[in-house]
């Protein structure tokens, strides 16, 4: 199999109305940008049949209404068929899709952020340097999920890479902050979690009353802002 062959993504089916598109596994923030791509490069010419489009770390989810298609044809075969086409190899592209930035503004340490003296004693840095490499990055929305309006966020700095929660916390407060193995994070409503909470912001991550519910999608780029910055016993 040539180097090319194998930038070639798989074509699932997944259940009986939707296809998949498998560019690989794991995080990696070259197989999300492809994802990504294909995904605008789908929505730009956006066939009839489809319903959704729901990118992930390295697969895209094509949800296909059976209805557009004759009873006699197999949606999903013809949907495969031109998901194909649209995957030829000129459409095979690597490239950043620029989305929308959005700052958020963070409350760390304190309640807020009940576990960024643990993150910070493992990184071997203060509260202030692990505050700061937190807000250095810009990072990038490479899927919702979890809970509607939940951002999985790529890259964080490795040095503030830390395991989940042994036993994760019964409540986590709507906007909180966290770490979870090489990714961050929030919370966009009240639940359980196991992720190292680093601090709270205040903005909306979901409001289904909104035109636009969730504050971000797939693709957009945030920085996070630090507020009422806290001293180095990591209360403000």
């Amino acid at each position: 199999m040539s180097a090319f062959d194998q930038l070639i993504p798989k074509i699932e089916w997944l259940g009986e109305d939707a296809l998949l598109v498998r560019f690989g596994n794991g995080i990696d923030a070259g197989l999300n940008t492809r994802v990504h791509a294909l995904a605008r490069r789908i929505e730009s010419t956006r066939p009839a049949w489809l319903l959704d489009i729901v990118p992930s770390y390295a697969s895209l989810a094509l949800f296909v209404d059976l209805d557009v298609f004759p009873p006699v044809v197999d949606a999903l075969d013809e949907a495969t068929a031109w998901l194909r086409q649209a995957l030829g190899r000129e459409e095979i592209v690597d490239r950043m899709i620029e989305g929308r930035q959005v700052e958020i503004s963070v409350r760390y340490g304190g309640e807020d952020g009940p576990d960024l003296a643990a993150v910070s004693a493992h990184a071997g840095l203060s509260i202030s340097e692990a505050i700061e490499r937190h807000v250095a990055v810009e990072y990038r929305v490479a899927m919702i999920g979890f809970a509607p309006g939940f951002p999985y966020l790529l890259g964080l700095d490795p040095a503030l890479s830390m395991p989940r929660l042994h036993t994760p916390r019964t409540l986590v407060a709507a906007g909180s902050v966290g770490i979870g193995g090489d990714q961050t994070g929030i919370y966009p409503r009240p639940g359980p979690g196991g992720w190292r909470i680093i601090g709270c912001t205040t903005q909306v991550l979901f409001d289904p009353l909104r035109e636009r519910p969730s504050l971000l999608a797939a693709g957009d780029r945030v920085r996070f802002v630090a507020v009422d910055y806290p001293g180095e016993d990591g209360l403000s």
